[in-house]
């Protein structure tokens, strides 16, 4: 019988299952960028294509921000110096012809300052997402990959005002983060689940699909929902042509339920539950009484510490792309904590935060060690560490940097 259960164990947890987030990152990203140019061989003509796609970009950049007129004139080194990376959505290459779609991703510190737009943008407290897939009469969420899973991990969050908080879908996130997980309504459950993942609430986006006939139109319903309440936010429908654009019907509504959410961000509709706090708050009253009744012999004069901002750098490990928003958002869940940004990247290594704290560094470290990190390190550079085995080193982000 203990065999039998093992295997059922085994069968349950094998297969690939990991889509780990790959977009991030806060860069302006400008897609669906078309050219068709020619060249003396296919090096010179890749090459040109990608220049003229950073000019189309940058132009599309700043009639995004600033209207049509007015675009600046930048020479290809200046904007190879502002792109952070160039995306290929579609490419063919000839002996001298390239015909591609790019994508381009603008670096928002050094962009931003010419846009004139600041890089520091309210978001919401950090959320766990949990996409959440009908088709065929099942629904699955995290145990198995799927088009909508997929579609969340391309979703660039660096650009919502919602801190998305994504996992990879591997090792126990099939387990924990399943399609009944949504249905709870306990919060027992849910406080230890978003204290594991470093959220304050979670967020569900659902997508259901429907099939004219195998290969043909798919009619997606997609709705936005939040809380272990199941709130919901809004919900709109969407159309493929057939099952090869259902990845591009996905994206598009990645990021219509991203809209629903920022207007319900902004409204005050999206609030965390305040009863999924496992802190529980302090009585003003009982200290009063209790330091009524335990009065002193004597009197000290204590100073009382100022709670004045500091800044903090906190190694981390980062086996994997999804370990650096989840490190990211457990730190910023801890009270006091204005900022939390990775300001060094080792993908299978240890990244360095910038931390923005409101208070002394033993304050910091006892949030730290409250959210389940062991910390070592003294005065303003701290190391962390999760318990348990460390988890395996996973791929790079997909994306090529122009040479």
């Amino acid at each position: 019988m203990l065999g039998l259960a093992a295997a059922a164990l085994f069968a349950q947890m094998e297969g690939e299952r990991g889509v780990p987030p790959i977009a991030s990152g806060g860069d302006y990203q400008v897609g669906g960028i078309k050219v068709d140019v020619m060249g003396k061989d296919a090096s010179s003509a890749r090459q040109a294509g990608w220049r003229l796609a950073q000019r189309q970009g940058w132009r599309m950049l700043w009639t995004r921000t600033h209207g049509a007129a007015g675009v600046p004139n930048l020479s290809d080194s200046q904007l190879e110096a502002m792109i952070s990376g160039i995306e290929i959505e579609y490419e063919q290459i000839g002996p001298t012809r390239y015909v591609a779609t790019l994508g381009i991703l603008f670096d928002r510190a050094r962009t931003g300052q010419l846009l004139g737009v600041s890089g520091n943008v309210m978001r919401s407290p950090p959320l766990l997402v949990i996409p959440v897939m009908w088709d065929g009469g099942s629904a699955v969420s995290y145990e198995r990959i799927n088009e909508w899973q997929k579609a969340w991990a391309r979703f660039r969050t660096g650009d919502s005002a919602i801190d998305y908080v994504r996992v990879s879908g591997s090792i126990a996130d099939p387990i924990l983060l399943n399609a009944g997980q949504v249905g709870r309504r306990g919060r027992l459950w849910w406080r230890v689940l978003l204290d594991q993942y470093g959220a304050a609430d979670v967020v569900v986006p659902i997508a259901r699909l429907q099939r004219e006939y195998p290969g043909g139109p798919v009619r997606g319903t997609f709705t936005a929902r939040y809380g272990p309440d199941d709130t919901l936010i809004g919900s709109f429908s969407l159309r493929a042509s057939a099952e090869s654009a259902l990845p591009q019907m996905m994206d598009e509504a990645a990021r219509r339920i991203d809209q629903l959410y920022t207007a319900a961000l902004n409204d005050g509709r999206l609030r965390p539950d305040p009863s999924l706090i496992i802190e529980e708050p302090v009585n003003p009253d009982a200290l009063e009484i209790e330091n009524a009744t335990e009065q002193p012999l004597e009197t000290l004069e204590t100073p009382t510490p100022s709670a004045t901002t500091s800044s903090f750098s906190i190694q981390f490990d980062t086996p994997d792309v999804g370990s650096v928003a989840q490190g990211e958002a457990a730190v910023r869940s801890i009270l006091g904590v204005r900022s939390a940004a990775t300001s060094s990247l080792a993908l299978g290594g240890t990244s360095v935060m910038q931390v923005s704290f409101d208070g002394s560094v033993e304050a910091l470290r006892a949030g730290l060690q409250a959210r389940g990190f062991t910390v070592t390190g003294s005065g303003n550079a701290l190391r962390i560490r999760r318990g348990g085995a460390a988890a395996p080193a996973g791929a790079g982000a997909g994306t090529s940097a122009p040479q």
